[in-house]
C-alpha cells in the first residue's frame, strides 16, 4: 500500500497550526469491524486480516476492491474498531456484501478533525504520546474536541521508510 499508488481518503485542510492541522472530512464509505481488543497490536492483527479478506474477494460477488489509505483504528478500553476506507467510486448501495457477518459497511458522517502526524512504526506508546501532544495543543489553542481519539495508518508493514501515521479527534470547528 504505497501512498503514491493508493487512493487516499479525501479531506480539505482548514487551518495549519504549529503542531497540528484542522481538516474537514466529507462522508466516506467504510468497511468496519468491532473488536474487544484494547491494543494497537491485537486490533491490527485480528482486524486487518478480516477486512483484507473482504476486499480481496471475500464477498458475495467474489469481487476484488482496491486498498485505500488510511486504515482507521479507534482503540478503546473495552471496545475498538478498525475500518478500511473504500474507494470513492463505491457507496453502501453498490458494494458487494461481505461474507463475514462481523464486517459492517458504514458511511461516516462529515466532520472537522484535528490531526497530528508522526513517522515510524506505530505502537500503543507512540499513539498514546501523540494523543497527549494533540490534546495539549488543542487545549493551548482553546479548541474543544469530542469523541475518542483515533489512529490513522497509511502504510503497509513492508514499507520501512517514509512512514506516515496520524492521531485525529473531532473538533467543534463549525462553532468558530
Amino acid at each position: 500500500m504505497s501512498i503514491s499508488k493508493t487512493e487516499t481518503q479525501a479531506y480539505n485542510v482548514i487551518k495549519v497550526e504549529e503542531n497540528f492541522e484542522v481538516r474537514y472530512y466529507p462522508a466516506a464509505t467504510m468497511a468496519m469491524i468491532s473488536s474487544s481488543s484494547t491494543s494497537y497490536k491485537d486490533l491490527g492483527s485480528s482486524g486487518f486480516s478480516k477486512l483484507a479478506k473482504y476486499i480481496f474477494g471475500g464477498n458475495n460477488e467474489k469481487k476484488q476492491i482496491a486498498m485505500t489509505s488510511p486504515v482507521h483504528m479507534e482503540i478503546g478500553d473495552s471496545n475498538s474498531t478498525m475500518a478500511f476506507v473504500l474507494p470513492s467510486v463505491y457507496n453502501e448501495s453498490n458494494l458487494p456484501k461481505p461474507n463475514d457477518s462481523c464486517i459492517a459497511i458504514k458511511t461516516s458522517a462529515p466532520e472537522y478533525v484535528a490531526a497530528i502526524k508522526f513517522g515510524g512504526f506505530a505502537n500503543d506508546e507512540s499513539i498514546r504520546k501523540h494523543k497527549m501532544l494533540l490534546e495539549e495543543a488543542l487545549k493551548a489553542k482553546g479548541l474543544s474536541y469530542y469523541g475518542n481519539f483515533r489512529f490513522l495508518g497509511y502504510n503497509t508493514p513492508f514499507q520501512f521508510f517514509g512512514r506516515k501515521n496520524e492521531v485525529i479527534v473531532a473538533v467543534n470547528w463549525n462553532l468558530k
